[in-house]
């Protein structure tokens, strides 16, 4: 048995039954991929902060749902590419304790910043002479601030635990280190572990709760007043699809986790332990670029306006 705390690093094994040929088309598919995902994330951050009318609580939410995936895909679409074009496939003891971090937050803080979201439309919308009142300055700071304190106190505690954990192995059968791979890595007990885990996993099912019931009576809403029924298919349709995308994503990354078999093929495990990695932060931005009228104008203007800049130049 190797202790991988005292060898200091693991070893990926997800890209082992990779040819040379299918690296290079997969290394050329996931850089643009990832360029995709910087591009659409970064305009719509900066279509919200530098046009005004979008200074508004649903779109600050919204900015930060997008830095949640420039944060959360930082964490692994940079050390995949390296380890598509490298012979061995290894990352230190510390790198797969930060990187388990970064991607587990980035996870829980998706979920955190989508309820938030929920709780303002359901506001905007059920109680529309309130809203105002409700969802001061102060307010949108806080919820910000709780869609990203909260996942990363839990995710902090849960690494802590687990950096405390003596390892007997240092192989992890995965393109990135996730931490239930490292806890069955454990020479001991890893129940203290699994008993917070199941906390983490509880807390989020409350705000999985929380965004149902919401959406129960913003549904009641828009069927009982016709005027508000396209403000809800506007606006929070992108936010159910986003939903859908993110719950599908995670909960086949968990499955397969806790659950998936190896007799499974290798390329099947890779695609179920990556897309959420890839699908959410892709796509999220599209959904609500194209949906949402203000942010396609305030995008199309922007544009617009640089070309001329750049004319003037």
């Amino acid at each position: 048995m190797i202790n991988a705390t005292i060898l200091g690093f693991f070893t990926l094994s997800g890209l082992k039954d990779m040819t040379t040929k299918y690296r290079v088309t997969l290394f050329s598919l996931n850089l643009l991929c990832y360029c995709v995902i910087l591009l659409v994330n970064v305009a719509l951050i900066l279509t919200i902060i530098f046009e005004e009318k979008l200074h508004k609580p649903m779109y600050i939410f919204l900015c930060n749902l997008c830095f949640n995936s420039l944060y959360g895909t930082a964490a692994f679409h940079p050390k995949f590419l390296f380890d598509l074009l490298a012979d061995t496939h290894v990352i230190s003891y510390a790198g797969c304790i930060l990187q388990v971090f970064f991607i587990y937050s980035y996870s829980t803080t998706e979920y955190s910043i989508l309820a938030v979201m929920a709780y303002d439309r359901y506001l905007a919308i059920c109680r529309p002479l309130e809203y105002h009142g409700i969802m001061t300055k102060q307010k949108v700071a806080f919820l910000v601030c709780f869609s990203r304190l909260l996942p990363i106190i839990s995710q902090s505690v849960a690494m802590i635990m687990t950096s405390t954990l003596t390892l007997c192995g240092s192989h992890i059968d995965k393109l990135y280190c996730d931490n239930w791979s490292v806890l069955m890595l454990s020479c001991h007990s890893i129940t203290p572990n699994n008993i917070f885990g199941y906390g983490v996993i509880i807390l989020y099912f409350l705000h999985a709760l929380f965004i149902m019931c919401s959406y129960v009576q913003l549904v009641k809403f828009s069927l009982k007043y016709q005027e508000r029924r396209k403000k809800f298919l506007q606006t929070c349709m992108p936010h159910l699809f986003c939903l859908i995308n993110v719950t599908a994503a995670l909960l086949f990354d968990v499955m397969y986790a806790r659950y998936g078999s190896k007799l499974m093929a290798q390329s099947l495990r890779n695609i179920m332990a990556i897309q959420f990695l890839i699908i959410p932060p892709l796509f999220n931005p599209i959904i609500y670029g194209l949906n949402l009228t203000q942010v396609r104008k305030s995008f199309l203007r922007l544009s617009k306006f640089n070309k001329q800049l750049n004319r003037l130049g």
